[in-house]
């Protein structure tokens, strides 16, 4: 497990939208703990029994005063208009907040780059933007990610393998196909599908590297990009000894230099960023490339029965 647990009390800025508010009750259903929202102008309202607050100073101090909680248990989920999701995370941030999970997407690059940066300054970690979030299945869960609770539950289970995706909808499907065959998860996150994120599959790894509870992981990966190759590199340089199994989805973009794809947002011009380029440079790293869905849970297997 990384990134949070069950002691991790959530706060959602921008409780007070539809979608806030939709996936405020999945998480509540499934057991996350979410104390407070925020939504600025709105404070005194509830949503589903969440209290909401005007600004995030506030739900912290009132949080921490009715359970006697410390600012480090503290996991910010951002759902707001991208216009505003800058000033958003930089208030959490202010205020000590070391999780920001965003799934806000269409945010303005060069305002995606100054939250990572201060993120950064601050030692914070951010995920996404565009995430649908992170789960550590029967613990917590954070974000949109899997849908309602029952959902969850039955694509999710506890377990060794540990799941890092571009795609949140893919994050679901591979953990579901592991869970279908008894291979259990450790902590699945959807880093987002913008091409600027928080934190990549390079970012991630280490963290699955210290966890005494991940076996290995599995990466689904799209064109454009180069976390994948840098990752690759990391793995050579650092001898990583932790397997892991990835599949690149959407191969046919190889033949279409040039031509924008999917909610990526990423352009391949050349090799760099290709699928091709990311699966050679895998090989060469000795990461165990899937060449379909289908082949994930043997080439798990392959390592988890050794």
């Amino acid at each position: 497990m990384i990134l949070a647990d069950e002691n991790t009390r959530l706060i959602v800025q921008g409780i007070t939208g539809r979608e806030a508010a939709t996936f405020t009750k999945n998480l509540l259903d499934y057991g996350s703990k979410v104390v407070a929202g925020v939504t600025p102008g709105k404070g005194g309202l509830e949503v589903y029994g969440v209290p909401v607050y005007d600004t995030v100073q506030e739900a912290l101090e009132r949080s921490e005063q009715r359970e006697n909680l410390k600012r480090t248990q503290f996991a910010s989920i951002i759902s707001v208009p991208p216009s505003v999701a800058k000033s958003a995370a930089f208030e959490a941030l202010d205020h000590d907040i070391k999780l920001l999970v965003i799934v806000t997407e269409r945010i303005p690059r060069r305002d995606v780059i100054e939250m990572v940066e201060y993120a950064e300054e601050k030692r914070a970690r951010i995920i996404g933007p565009n995430s649908l979030g992170l789960i550590s299945p029967h613990r917590i869960k954070i974000g949109m990610i899997g849908g309602p609770a029952e959902d969850v539950r039955k694509a999710y289970s506890p377990g060794p393998i540990g799941v890092m995706s571009r795609s949140g909808g893919m994050t679901t499907e591979i953990a579901n196909l592991l869970t279908l065959h008894g291979i259990g998860q450790s902590t699945c996150v959807s880093i987002g599908g913008d091409p600027v994120v928080g934190s990549n599959f390079l970012d991630l790894l280490p963290l699955f590297e210290k966890d005494p509870e991940t076996r290995g992981v599995v990466i689904f990966c799209e064109p454009g990009g180069t976390a994948e190759e840098r990752l690759a590199e990391y793995v050579l340089e650092h001898r990583v000894s932790l397997p892991i199994v990835a599949f690149v989805a959407g191969r046919f973009a190889d033949e279409m230099p040039g031509v924008r794809f999917g909610h990526a947002a990423v352009i391949v011009e050349g090799t760099k960023g290709s699928t091709r380029s990311k699966i050679e440079k895998f090989k060469e790293a000795g990461i165990l490339v899937a060449e379909h869905l289908s082949e994930i849970v043997p080439l798990v297997r392959s390592f988890l029965d050794s």
